[in-house]
């Protein structure tokens, strides 16, 4: 019933089975985008939950001038932004910080390595933590640029369907986007030790030798293409890698996703977001 216009128009009548199905086609990649605005799963889900119940309750408004994905969007990105803005924007040293308690507190060291050797999503691969990374350097950004690169570079939305969602016109629509790309290119460039040998985070290999023990931790990274271009590529064409491999990753269902969420849980916890349970 993909696309029927009578199964919209049974929604629209009230039919909530209706606007489940129709729902049920984006639901997966809402819950995806909510998991990369606040790094949390459990609060992704709620969220989209939530926007399921607010949508229904509103659908009455929809006016089919954009399609029902994009006005759904829309209000999810709107109670992102309530829930985002009583807290505040992650900082660019936050590995370093959940860094250093995972080195401090043993409880923390040992859900990681449990995870890691029991759960069935617990594996690690380096490119799953630069999808993690990439969640959590979106993260320092003002919440218009983080929401315009998420819907474009992540999800596809266009320009126009950006500014329907965004409330804002087609120039804001392109400079947040634009100042996005910026600003997160200039970082990875200055941080990440797997394109720049002056960047200063390695945790990517520091991971893969804790987890990954017997594995060639070179070879691991040799075989991640953003590696191999990274000396015959500008920045701006690594940045392009870099989305990329990202958007080719569900963080919610990735096979190494229960470990990656342990992992952004203590960049929670380091963010004042969570505590050490």
């Amino acid at each position: 019933m993909k696309n029927n216009p009578q199964t919209l128009q049974n929604a629209l009548n009230g039919d909530i089975h209706a606007f489940q199905v129709l729902f049920g086609e984006f639901h997966e990649a809402l819950k995806s985008y909510l998991y990369r605005m606040t790094a949390s799963r459990a609060d992704a889900e709620d969220m989209a939950h939530d926007t399921f119940i607010r949508a229904f309750d509103k659908l009455h408004t929809f006016r089919q001038d954009a399609s029902l994905k994009t006005w759904v969007f829309q209000i999810a990105t709107n109670l992102t932004y309530n829930f985002l803005k009583k807290r505040n924007r992650w900082t660019e040293e936050v590995s370093e910080e959940a860094k250093y308690l995972v080195m401090i507190n043993p409880a923390l060291a040992q859900k990681l390595s449990h995870t890691n050797q029991h759960s069935p999503y617990g594996r690690y691969e380096i490119k799953e933590h630069i999808d993690t990374c990439f969640t959590c350097l979106s993260k320092t950004l003002p919440i218009q640029q983080q929401v315009a690169l998420l819907l474009k570079d992540m999800y596809d939305f266009s320009v126009k369907e950006i500014m329907t969602i965004m409330e804002v016109t087609e120039g804001q629509a392109k400079y947040y986007l634009q100042a996005a790309r910026q600003s997160l290119t200039d970082i990875f460039d200055q941080r990440c030790a797997l394109v720049n040998k002056q960047g200063i985070c390695h945790q990517c290999s520091e991971l893969n030798g804790w987890l990954n023990p017997k594995q060639d931790q070179q070879a691991a990274k040799m075989a991640l293409q953003l590696v191999k271009d990274a000396e015959n590529k500008d920045k701006k064409a690594l940045f392009e890698m870099r989305v990329t491999l990202v958007k080719g990753i569900d963080p919610l269902r990735s096979p190494g996703h229960e470990l990656q969420e342990a992992l952004m849980k203590c960049n929670r916890i380091a963010m004042g977001e969570s505590v050490v349970e």
